[in-house]
């Protein structure tokens, strides 16, 4: 299955979402810097911001991993057609319902249960100051990563429904990558480039490819029908019966 929408959606839906992350978890890079080595300038080290966002971006690879490997061991275990058509119009709707947070049109998902698992999660963080080496900038991010964001749960959604845990994992890692650049800039002290982030563009041209993964996952049987040379190339083809 070609995964290009999906990851590509994936990918500008993480910049679209930067200046929301940057607004989100700006206390926790905050503390970051102050429980962190500093260098001869009075400055965090670069490999320790590098790696603490590394690790925020390994957790969501590991989440989509995880979610999508679980969703994928039960289509093995209970393979059939309702359920096939059923999974297929939940993943129109996901992608639908995701393009229209891209657009605006509708405030980020709540937080939900995430918050309680949050509260479980984050004393580990504390454990992990004075971040003084790359392992523990790696492990402090991964434990931001679990933040509850309601950006994350969109995309994670979309994730858990893909054919296979290494796509649902590649899906994640999209989006954390597209969140990187500001978050790496904020950072640093260039706080000017979560502007760009700002641009609409980004959340239109997501939007759009989301609605066209939308459309092409409820129309699949039928293009596949017409087409069977598509089979294998539209997003989630996997939930066309064979």
């Amino acid at each position: 299955m070609n995964h290009t929408l999906t990851l590509s959606a994936a990918l500008l839906l993480g910049l679209a979402a930067s200046a929301h992350c940057v607004l989100m978890c700006g206390g926790i890079a905050s503390a970051l810097s102050l429980g962190a080595a500093r260098d001869a300038q009075g400055r965090t080290p670069l490999r320790l911001l590098i790696s603490y966002q590394l690790g925020r971006v390994l957790s969501y690879s590991l989440a989509g991993l995880l979610f999508a490997a679980v969703l994928s061991g039960m289509l093995t275990l209970l393979d059939s057609e309702m359920l096939r058509r059923g999974l297929r119009v939940l993943g129109a709707a996901v992608l639908a319902f995701a393009a229209l947070v891209a657009f605006g049109a509708l405030r980020d998902p709540g937080l939900g249960p995430g918050q309680r698992l949050w509260q479980q999660i984050a004393p580990l963080a504390r454990r992990l100051l004075p971040v003084q080496s790359v392992p523990r900038a790696l492990a402090f991010g991964m434990v931001w990563g679990w933040m509850p964001c309601g950006f994350v749960y969109t995309v994670l959604l979309i994730a858990t429904l893909q054919p296979d845990a290494q796509s649902g994992a590649l899906t994640m890692a999209a989006f954390g990558l597209g969140t990187l650049p500001a978050m790496l800039a904020t950072a640093c002290g260039a706080q000017h480039f979560t502007k760009l982030a700002e641009r609409r563009g980004y959340r239109q041209a997501a939007g759009i490819l989301l609605l066209l993964s939308a459309a092409l996952t409820l129309a699949g049987p039928w293009l596949i029908d017409a087409f069977p040379q598509l089979h294998g190339h539209l997003p989630f083809a996997h939930m066309v019966a064979h």
